[in-house]
């Protein structure tokens, strides 16, 4: 969540000396993705958001954490496939000794021992993974349900499908459970993020997500015009991401 807040803020203040023309090249969609914006927004307002609000009353907070943490130790296969992808192999050692230790010492993952003893978590994807190797975002694109994203991270979200251990999981009443799960602790834990927006919304949630991928993608390394800005991540080792997903 800090990682998360971290990102939004500095696209908060990366707007401010992002070229209009920037955004305009990098949102040639803007009617589409407004339209499912609001779809979305919509969605949100009046379905996902009164039962994550419902969620976090009724859930205690150590037991919401638990939750939290469980689903951020299903996230470490994610990234461990693409730490080897990007041939981040030290990286992928020590996510891999993270992962064995919180599901083992850390009761499945409940609790995060590996923050614990000094294991920094990350998050890769396959839209980092290709944006590693090159591969340009192109245009921003809202995807119905699913949020921000760009065609780069579009096409990427589909192996990261493939490799999430919730596809184990054969009873398909169990398995949708178990996503609707994640779905809402991750809604849950954006309420207290979401006043910090401002100003047009549809403007808002894109400048925050291009701006805290590119960061992601660069592994931390940014241009010159955000020096100031890198200090917000100060926490995170090069190569962390967020482990948030932002719920627009």
């Amino acid at each position: 969540m800090k990682k998360l807040l971290s990102g939004i803020l500095l696209a908060v203040a990366g707007w401010t000396v992002l070229p209009a023309h920037a955004s305009q090249e990098a949102d040639p969609w803007e009617g589409f993705n407004r339209v499912m914006f609001t779809f979305n927004d919509t969605l949100d307002r009046y379905l996902l958001k009164p039962v994550a609000i419902g969620y976090d009353k009724v859930m205690p907070d150590p037991l919401q954490n638990g939750v939290s943490n469980f689903f951020n130790n299903l996230g470490e296969v994610k990234t461990i496939t693409n730490d080897l992808l990007q041939a981040k192999f030290g990286q992928a050692g020590l996510d891999t000794t993270r992962l064995l230790v919180n599901t083992t010492v850390g009761l499945g993952g409940f609790i995060d021992i590996g923050s614990r003893i000094g294991l920094q978590q990350n998050d890769e994807d396959f839209g980092q993974t290709l944006g590693y190797w090159g591969v340009v975002s192109g245009p921003y694109l809202v995807l119905p349900l699913l949020g921000s994203s760009t065609v780069r991270d579009a096409a990427g979200r589909y192996p990261d499908y493939l490799v999430n251990p919730s596809n184990l999981v054969e009873h398909d009443r169990t398995r949708y459970s178990i996503d609707a799960l994640y779905v809402i602790d991750v809604r849950a834990g954006l309420l207290e993020v979401e006043k910090l927006v401002a100003a047009d919304r549809y403007t808002f949630f894109r400048e925050a997500y291009m701006q805290r991928r590119e960061f992601q993608v660069r592994d931390g390394v940014m241009d010159d015009d955000f020096e100031g800005e890198e200090d917000l991540f100060e926490d995170e080792e090069p190569g962390d991401g967020s482990t948030e997903e932002e719920f627009e």
